[in-house]
């Protein structure tokens, strides 16, 4: 095979797994399973906000020590109350250690330590 012919190779291949990329993840996160309904919806504390979409979407902030983290991506899994964010080998582990309840009227979840207070209806 010649340089020529490797590099179109090559570059067939680098296009067929962009194309896949682009086709993964551009559809959003499939759905939540209905026994973790209770986690969409707009979380929020002093320190952190945290939305969950019913497409498995999560947009993550949190501020601490003068500094932001954010994480943006789709939903990948639950293991027990736990959620992991991110792309293929690239995620990130929720610990929840109160699942969403109802506290009044009020909604709650402990995730990562922060006790969060859900801001609407849960309809995202």
């Amino acid at each position: 095979m010649n340089s020529k012919s490797k590099f179109v190779v090559v570059a067939l291949m680098i296009g067929i797994a962009t194309l896949w990329l682009v086709l993964t993840f551009a559809r959003g996160g499939k759905p939540l399973p209905l026994d973790k309904a209770d986690y969409v919806g707009e979380w929020r504390s002093p320190a952190m906000e945290l939305v969950i979409t019913r497409d498995s979407n999560v947009h993550y902030k949190r501020r601490r020590n003068g500094s932001e983290t954010s994480v943006n991506g789709p939903l990948q899994k639950f293991k027990g109350d736990d959620f992991s964010v991110g792309f293929l080998f690239i995620s990130t582990t929720f610990v929840v250690s109160k699942p969403p309840h109802q506290e009044g009227d009020k909604w709650k979840m402990t995730v990562d330590g922060v006790e969060l207070t859900r801001t609407d209806s849960g309809q995202f």
